[in-house]
Formats: C-alpha cells, sequence, structure tokens
C-alpha cells in the first residue's frame, strides 16, 4: 500500500517531523555507516585511518553531485504531485532514473582514470596511496549502487513518504556492519583483504538497497514505466532535472571543498591531524543529522506546496526549520565541547589523534546551526526553481570567504586556524542564505497577492 502524504494540507510544524524524523533516521543511518567503516578500519592501523579519511572528501564531492540530481527529482515529482498529476510524475521517475545510470557511468570512467593523480593532489604519501587507491578501485566500480537508489529514495520521498527511504538506508547499514569485519578481518570462510574488505562491503549493502528502492517505485507506488518517450519529452525532463540538479550538486559542494582543502593543508601538520579531522568529520555528520534531515525535507514540502501555489506554507515553514536549526546547533555545541575528550577516545588512543579531535570538537560545532540554515535554504531555493540564488551564495562563501581565511588560519595558527577558519565559513554561509531566502520568499509572496 502507497505511503503517500498531501503536505499541501495540515499542520506545518506536523507535516515537517512527519518527514524529518523518518529522515533523521534515514541520516542517522548514513552516519552509522561511515561510523562503522571507521571504527574497524580504525582498528587497523592509524595509516589505514588516514587513508580513509582522505577518501571522505572525494566521495563527498562524487555525492554532492548526487545530491543535486535527487534534489531536482525531487523538485519535479514533488511539484506534480502537489499539481496531482500522477503521469507526469511516473515519466519523471523514470527518466530520472535513466539519467541516474548515465551519470553513474560516467563517474566510473573518469574516476578510476584518475584514483592516484587525485590523491596525490590531496597530499596523500607514499605510504597512504595504496590503500587510497585499493578502496577507491572497488568504490568507482560500485557507483552504480550508489546513485541509482539514491535518486529512487528521492522519488519516493518526493510522495511524502519519508519513511520507506529510510528503512532501505537502515537496511544498508545493518548489511554493511555485518560484512565489514568479516571482510575486513577475514572471519570464517571470508579472505582478509584489510581496507579493500570495507570497500567490499560498502558495495554489496549499497547494490542491496539498489534492488530494494526499484521494487518499491514499481511494484508499490508504479512511478516506473517502460513507454518509451520522444526525445523532446527526455530532454526536457532531464533538462529541468539538470537545471536545479547541477547548480545544487555545486552548492552542496561547499562541505566536500572545504573537507579537501583542509585535507590537503591539515597534511602538513602529520598523518595525525588527519585522522583526527576524519573522526572530526563523521562526529559532525552524526550531529548534524537531524538538521540534514530537516534540509532534505523541505524539498518535498516546498515542492508539493509550490505545485499547489501555497507560498504562505512555505515562508512559515521555512522560518520554523531554521529557529530549529539554530537551537539544535548550540545544543550540539554544548554537549560535544564538554564531552569532546570522552568522545575522541572512542575512535582512537593515539595521544596526538585525541589532541586534535578534542581540538576539533571544541571549535566547528559553533557553527552547525548557521549551517543547518545553509542546507535548510539551499533545498527550499532549489526547489523554488531558483538554483543560480543558491549557486551565487556558495560561490561567494567558498572563494571571499572560506578559502582565504583557511590558508591565513593555517598559516598563522596551525591546525586550530584551521579549525576555526571553517567554523567562520559556517556562519556567514548561514546568515547570507537566510537574508536571500527571505527576499525570495517575500517577492514570491507578493506576485503572488497581486496575480490574485
Amino acid at each position: 500500500m502507497s505511503k503517500r502524504r498531501d503536505l499541501t494540507q495540515g499542520s506545518i510544524p506536523l507535516n515537517l517531523l512527519n518527514l524529518t524524523l523518518p529522515m533523521m533516521l534515514g541520516i542517522l543511518s548514513m552516519v552509522a555507516f561511515n561510523l562503522v567503516d571507521t571504527f574497524f578500519v580504525g582498528k587497523l592501523g592509524k595509516t589505514q585511518l588516514a587513508a580513509l579519511s582522505f577518501t571522505f572528501p572525494v566521495i563527498m564531492v562524487i555525492f554532492s553531485i548526487v545530491q543535486g540530481l535527487g534534489i531536482g527529482a525531487t523538485a519535479l515529482i514533488s511539484r506534480s504531485y502537489g499539481k496531482k498529476d500522477m503521469e507526469k510524475a511516473q515519466r519523471e521517475t523514470t527518466d530520472s532514473l535513466a539519467l541516474s545510470v548515465i551519470i553513474a557511468g560516467a563517474f566510473v570512467i573518469i574516476g578510476l582514470a584518475t584514483v592516484k593523480p587525485t590523491f596525490i593532489l590531496l597530499g596523500a604519501s607514499e605510504e597512504i596511496l595504496p590503500y587510497v587507491t585499493e578502496y577507491m578501485t572497488v568504490w568507482y566500480i560500485a557507483i552504480l549502487f550508489v546513485i541509482v537508489p539514491f535518486v529512487g529514495n528521492s522519488a519516493i520521498r518526493a510522495t511524502g513518504d519519508a519513511r520507506t527511504p529510510s528503512m532501505i538506508m537502515m537496511f544498508a547499514v545493518i548489511v554493511n556492519a555485518i560484512l565489514d569485519p568479516l571482510l575486513i578481518f577475514g572471519m570464517g570462510p571470508f579472505p582478509e583483504l584489510g581496507l579493500k574488505g570495507a570497500a567490499y562491503a560498502t558495495a554489496i549493502s549499497r547494490a542491496m538497497t539498489m534492488v530494494l528502492s526499484i521494487t518499491v517505485l514499481y511494484f508499490r507506488e508504479k512511478l516506473i514505466t517502460f513507454k518509451i518517450p520522444s526525445w523532446s519529452v527526455l530532454y526536457g525532463c532531464w533538462k529541468a532535472i539538470l537545471f536545479i540538479g547541477l547548480p545544487s550538486g555545486l552548492s552542496r559542494m561547499i562541505i566536500p571543498l572545504i573537507t579537501g582543502i583542509v585535507t590537503f593543508l591539515l597534511s602538513k601538520h602529520g598523518e595525525s591531524a588527519v585522522a583526527a579531522f576524519g573522526v572530526g568529520s563523521r562526529i559532525e555528520f552524526l550531529a548534524m543529522s537531524i538538521l540534514i534531515a530537516l534540509s532534505v525535507s523541505i524539498g518535498p514540502f516546498t515542492g508539493q506546496n509550490f505545485g499547489a501555489t501555497r507560498f504562505d506554507r512555505i515562508t512559515k515553514g521555512i522560518k520554523l526549520s531554521n529557529s530549529f536549526s539554530i537551537a539544535w546547533g548550540l545544543l550540539m555545541f554544548l554537549l560535544l565541547y564538554f564531552l569532546s575528550e570522552r568522545i575522541a577516545l572512542l575512535f582512537s588512543k593515539d595521544v596526538e589523534v585525541v589532541r586534535d579531535t578534542v581540538l576539533f570538537l571544541s571549535i566547528v560545532p559553533i557553527g552547525f546551526g548557521f549551517r543547518g540554515i545553509g542546507q535548510i535554504v539551499n533545498s527550499n531555493l532549489n526547489t523554488l526553481n531558483k538554483p543560480i540564488h543558491a549557486s551565487a551564495i556558495i560561490i561567494i562563501q567558498m572563494v571571499f570567504i572560506c578559502i582565504p581565511l583557511l590558508y591565513l588560519g593555517s598559516e598563522f595558527d596551525g591546525i586550530r586556524g584551521i579549525f576555526l577558519a571553517v567554523t567562520v565559513t559556517y556562519i556567514s554561509g548561514g546568515i547570507i542564505s537566510w537574508v536571500v531566502n527571505r527576499k525570495v520568499l517575500a517577492k514570491l509572496s507578493h506576485s503572488m497577492s497581486n496575480v490574485s
């Protein structure tokens, strides 16, 4: 039975809550996915842990583009739901999945051809590079299993059903958690593959989620059709998705791009700093999970209400979400600040890694609430068909604020200066996003009042 939800009616807080809570469970499962990998790889040694940390920014760049595709698909499909045009929603879902397969193929070719030069550029040493290469080679080959279910889950979420995608994501975590120790350490009949075993565990678990996602879309939601569209219809759909997806993917690159630059700068301060940043980034993802879930939930909420021309509901929903983001960010900062050493010791007993992890957790969480606002606004602007506005915010944030501060911070205050630069970037991005979003919504509301 379909679990679609009409987001153009009923309580706004309740609608957002019903979307966000299941999505948060899904986000937490993604965090758990990364933490499980980090936990088991950390037992292999500091070098392997550092190698896994080097892969994080590259994987996040790819995920940013994939997220852009998901946001584009969600925007189109949710608007069709808001207009009650189910046939169009089916066509858009099918064409979105076809586009994801083509993009996955491009990533496989480009990724495998650029593994070594990419990570040399990021600062991977000769000792770390072989571990990075063996992990990413498997990961790139299996990238289809990452992209297709992500876009598929976005389509399910556009219907107002956040629970099913979250359950699919949780299933991936369980499978990965079972396979990780078996393939990394070679338990029972399984071979000992080390870091490569973590990559194989990821590939197998993601493949299973792809099967589940496609099954739900085809049999339950009836959102996949085998009717071959005309080129004009296919081109129109892909163009509409990419109009939102490409700028959105660019804007979503703020975190992985920062991560890549930070990793490069930290590599000059030693493996311990890189390893600590890898641990800190995963803890950050955990702390931000509810805000990430909320920002994802804004897509279907805004999309359906946009299709139904209910800008009053969109305005109230964003205001409520931004207020919650600031409150949650403050709570996370206080918790991580006072528990920083205990948390760091869970992932490493190395004195230097613990020291640098504590430093990260004492500084960067100050900006979490503002980072949340940036993500919420980003999702809202893209769904409102304003991807250029969203991209402009990120370009200003990256080019004029982040990059200069990172290099200045590294030069004058070392590791601490780098973490301070990240924090200032989050805060400034949140403030700029809030101002731009307020003006866009005011203009749209004014336009609708003039029409009526």
